[in-house]
């Protein structure tokens, strides 16, 4: 069952379904009228053409959305996987990222300002082996990468930022968490 704001979505997406499928006439039926008060034919043959036409479209609305659903229902489980695992809020991050020059280097899911060419790409990195081609990609080396990459490896171009462990957990958290971002 979808939590917080899935629920709500699904269930706008389900209302508006039932009432597209209301207003094509796909409800109950109701006994027959006399042949007198019948639509006439041209009236009957107009709304099975807009019922045919509407219904797919009301379809395709609701598979739609349950796939934005779906998504967001993934993307928040990988937070709470990236939070549990580094012990950061990765909600904290992208102001942290964008204040700390993360954005001027790398090319950062989620992070619009970030589309550096220096670094690289940093989509998928929860599925790397190595953090910055000496680490194992474990969470307290990612931190440690974070705050002091220069002390790691003194050759690598990227510059360490001295940033405070619970600023390096977020951003943590929030790079782990890309995993299902786009």
């Amino acid at each position: 069952m979808p939590s917080g704001r899935g629920r709500g979505f699904a269930a706008v997406l389900a209302a508006a379904a039932i009432a597209v499928l209301a207003a094509c006439g796909l409800r109950r039926p109701q006994p027959t009228a006399p042949a007198a008060s019948r639509p006439a034919p041209d009236t009957r043959r107009r709304r099975h053409l807009w019922v045919w036409s509407v219904a797919p479209l009301a379809l395709v609305l609701l598979l739609g959305g349950s796939a934005v659903v779906y998504a967001l229902q993934q993307q928040r489980a990988a937070e709470r996987w990236a939070a549990a695992l580094t012990g950061g809020d990765p909600d904290r991050a992208p102001a942290l990222i964008l204040r700390n020059g993360c954005a001027g280097c790398h090319i950062i899911p989620g992070i619009g300002a970030a589309r550096g060419m220096a670094g690289p790409v940093l989509s998928g990195l929860a599925d790397r082996a190595f953090i910055g081609g000496t680490l194992p990609n474990t969470p307290a080396n990612l931190v440690r990468w974070i705050r002091d990459s220069r002390g790691v490896n003194p050759r690598t171009a990227m510059p360490s930022t001295r940033i405070s462990d619970s600023e390096a957990r977020d951003i943590a958290a929030y790079l782990y968490a890309l995993r299902s971002r786009p």
